[in-house]
């Protein structure tokens, strides 16, 4: 009988083992804010509409205050760990080509930040053409097309990586969709939460708004599946699919 030892070799510097701690933290927070969010949309929002409005009242607070928590925390995880990684690569890039990452990094907030805007803005109306789910999809897929490209165009030096301007781009939807739990689902849901609870508990009467706001909850939530999807796709794409650069 043959004994042999795996050879295992464990890095010992500070920079590698931080770096996969911050992959870990990435994933794990990803996994569970991505879960809940397909667990939102493929499960929650059926159940709920075939609930009664008394049995609706009493699971919903206690449900989505729990739920919600987890995908707001776990957002925020999962958003903060990824932008020091990949921080950590624009720097090693801009290093090796002898440059700076201020243009990578400016690009990255200033884009997807206003294209968060923009998205949210076409959400407010609530009426006409824009408040068709497939009107609002072909125009967010313009929008983000268009500030994916513009991303890229800004970071055309030669220097950038693959790594680099794929995860530019999946962090940047990423970014947005931190944006959009923490700026719209959860200021929305905690007042639709507390309302539906006065609803069930003292008979007051939902605010004439709530449906309204609880349109722009269910869009958004919506919109974030369908990003999510992209994101995961520039994710994998980082290191197993060379679209960009070199």
């Amino acid at each position: 009988m043959t004994f042999f030892s795996p050879s295992i070799s464990v890095p010992t510097d500070f920079q590698t083992n931080f770096l996969m701690l911050l992959r870990w933290i990435h994933f794990v927070a990803g996994i569970t804010w991505i879960g809940l969010l397909y667990f939102f949309n493929l499960v929650n929002v059926p159940l709920m509409k075939e609930l009664d409005p008394v049995t609706k009242g009493k699971v919903m607070p206690s449900l989505m205050l729990r739920a919600l928590w987890w995908f707001r925390v776990s957002a925020a995880v999962t958003v903060l760990a990824g932008l020091i990684y990949w921080g950590s690569i624009v720097a090693s890039d801009a290093r090796n080509g002898g440059s700076t990452s201020g243009t990578a990094m400016a690009s990255f907030f200033l884009i997807w930040t206003i294209t968060w805007g923009i998205l949210y803005a076409l959400l407010l109306p609530g009426k006409g053409l824009l408040a068709k789910g497939s009107v609002l999809a072909i125009l967010y897929a313009i929008v983000v097309g268009h500030s994916a490209y513009l991303f890229l165009k800004l970071n055309h030096h030669g220097w950038e990586s693959n790594r680099m301007l794929a995860i530019g781009i999946g962090g940047g939807i990423g970014w947005m969709m931190l944006l959009n739990v923490w700026g719209v689902i959860w200021r929305i849901q905690k007042r639709l939460i507390a309302w539906t609870k006065a609803s069930v508990e003292n008979g007051t009467p939902m605010p004439e708004h709530a449906k309204r706001m609880a349109r722009i909850a269910f869009l958004t939530s919506r919109a974030n599946a369908v990003l999510s999807i992209f994101l995961l796709f520039f994710m994998g794409a980082a290191s197993h699919y060379p679209m960009f650069g070199g």
